[in-house]
């Protein structure tokens, strides 16, 4: 195992609590290029005093993830299984079914690791080499802790892409076609192989709940609906009527399956989010709640002024489907996307709508996505809940 030495000063971070290690931060010589990405590291400062043990990508700027203090922690099935009863000690705790984020990367200790809990299948994402080659004692863990029916290994995402990692999904044991998640007494079908990242957006549950005191009697539309999960609470909750819009005719039917499973009836339009937005606009429609829910249209700084242009549009479309008392709740998981530079577009659109926008309440995401309070990236998710007037 490898020993590495960061530079004078670069320590800071760490011992206030950060897991990450750049790559102009080490003190290393040629050896450092030549590890295989995923190997096991010690961690030291300039003064040769330990900082802790992880693994490294001698390829990338973020050189080194950091899985424990203690540099003579043995990484096994027994650590995984510490590290995975303390993440679901709280998930326990917090929700009455077990449909959850049950791991959420470096906020539970265990970086390069997602794993959503749908009942007796677990969805899991290995998104860095070091947790790949950690594989092994990671799924015997999780064989031990929860003895599920079913592990699906959902390799293609974009992180694995750039460690250099295959993207073709794995299955351990015996995956239903459709395996439904709960949540707050609805049911949702879903095709965990084929469906959007690890299959259903948890992080949203709370705010969710929060739109139950907003819906009774509303006209509501969501936009980048997936699954409509946005849509069939609010009609669970006492909406008249609820539309989804989304450009996947396969989520869109999705969200009809979950609505006939739930004993309800949804709208669904078939449409890229600016289009569909305009053509209901001409069409002469209103509503009285607009849910604006789109992925990450952020995912880098570079990308920031040209999405922020894109979260202007979007909810400048939203604006105008609005009568003049009615509810936005503008959203945004990209965590380069500070909330306040949210509410500064929100204020900025509805003031060239000529409308007067109030800030009800904001959310974020829900406990099953914890944050790190050492790293800023891991509290990504805004929901305002906007009160729109006339002027």
């Amino acid at each position: 195992m490898l020993d590495l030495k960061l530079k004078p000063r670069e320590e800071r971070r760490l011992r206030a609590g950060h897991l990450w290690v750049y790559s102009n931060e080490i003190d290393a010589g040629p050896e450092f290029r030549k590890l295989p990405a995923g190997s096991l590291c010690r961690v030291f400062d300039s003064r040769g005093q330990p900082l802790g043990l992880g693994y490294v990508n001698p390829h990338s700027l973020l050189a080194v993830r950091i899985l424990s203090g203690n540099i003579e922690a043995s990484i096994d099935q027994d650590w995984f299984q510490r590290r995975l009863q303390a993440a679901l000690y709280w998930r326990e705790k917090l929700y009455g079914e077990p449909h959850y984020r049950l791991v959420y990367g470096e906020a539970d200790g265990l970086p390069g690791l997602v794993i959503d809990r749908y009942g007796e299948v677990l969805v899991v994402q290995l998104t860095t080499a070091g947790m790949e080659a950690l594989k092994a004692p990671l799924l015997a863990a999780l064989q031990a802790l929860l003895s599920p029916r079913a592990i699906v290994l959902r390799n293609d995402n974009a992180a694995r892409e750039q460690e250099g990692l295959s993207l073709e999904p794995e299955v351990i044991g015996s995956l239903p076609d459709v395996v439904e998640v709960q949540e707050e007494g609805l049911r949702y079908p879903l095709d965990l192989l084929r469906g959007q990242k690890t299959g259903f957006f948890f992080d949203q549950r709370d705010n969710r709940s929060r739109l139950a005191r907003y819906a009774s009697g509303a006209r509501v539309l969501d936009v980048f609906s997936y699954v409509g999960a946005w849509a069939l609470r609010a009609l669970r909750d006492g909406a008249a009527s609820a539309t989804c819009l989304d450009s996947s005719q396969t989520a869109l039917d999705a969200a009809q399956a979950a609505a006939q499973r739930n004993g309800l009836s949804l709208e669904t339009i078939r449409d890229e989010a600016l289009d569909g937005l305009k053509a209901l606009r001409e069409a002469g429609r209103q509503f009285d709640i607009v849910i604006v829910d789109p992925p990450a249209l952020i995912k880098r700084r570079k990308d920031y002024e040209a999405g922020l242009e894109h979260y202007a549009a979007l909810n400048r479309a939203a604006l105008q489907l609005l009568p003049a008392e009615g509810l936005l709740v503008a959203c945004s998981c990209s965590h380069h996307l500070p909330a306040e530079d949210l509410q500064r577009i929100l204020l900025r659109e509805s003031r060239r709508a000529k409308r007067r926008l109030r800030l009800l309440e904001q959310g974020a995401q829900g406990a099953d996505h914890p944050v790190h309070p050492a790293i800023p990236e891991t509290r990504y998710l805004k929901a305002f809940y906007c009160a729109v007037s006339q002027t």
